[in-house]
C-alpha cells in the first residue's frame, strides 16, 4: 500500500525575523505538496504562538512530536537560509529516530520521485473498498 511521504521541515525561526523565515518554510512546504508530499511545517505554530504565547522549549518539545510522526526531514539552506540551533536539535533527534534527513529539495524528490512511500499493509488488515 503506497501513502505520501511525511516530511518535516527545519529551518531557522527565532534567529532573523520569524515572520519571513515562516514565509520560507511555507513557500518550500507548498512546492513539496505540490509534488504529492506531506509537508509538515512546524514554523506554523508562529500563529498559535501570537494567539497564546509559551516558551521556546514548549514549542521545540511540540514540534518534536511532530517530526516523530514523519519519515524523512528536509532542512533546505537554499530556501530557509540561517542557522538554526532549534534545526540542529531536529537533525540530531531525526538521526536517532532512523530518519534521514536530507539538505536539498532536489536530494529528497530524487530518493522519492514519486513522493510515495511503499508501506506493507499489515496483517488481517481490510483491503481498501476502492482497491481492484
Amino acid at each position: 500500500m503506497n501513502r505520501p511521504v511525511r516530511v518535516y521541515v527545519i529551518g531557522p525561526y527565532t534567529r532573523g525575523d520569524p515572520c519571513v523565515n515562516t514565509h520560507r518554510a511555507w513557500l518550500l512546504c507548498d512546492r513539496l505538496i505540490e509534488r504529492g508530499f506531506v509537508a509538515l511545517c512546524p514554523h506554523l505554530t508562529h500563529f498559535a504562538h501570537t494567539l497564546k504565547p509559551r516558551p521556546y522549549r514548549f514549542w521545540m518539545d511540540y514540534d518534536a512530536q511532530l517530526l516523530d510522526l514523519c519519515d524523512c526531514a528536509l532542512w533546505d539552506s537554499a530556501a530557509i537560509p540561517g542557522e538554526s540551533s532549534g534545526g540542529q536539535e531536529e537533525v540530531c533527534r531525526a538521526g536517532r529516530n532512523g530518519q534521514r534527513v536530507f539538505y536539498a529539495e532536489a536530494d529528497l524528490v530524487a530518493v522519492y520521485p514519486e513522493a510515495v512511500i511503499d508501506r506493507p499493509r499489515q496483517p488481517n488488515t481490510p483491503k481498501d473498498s476502492h482497491a481492484s
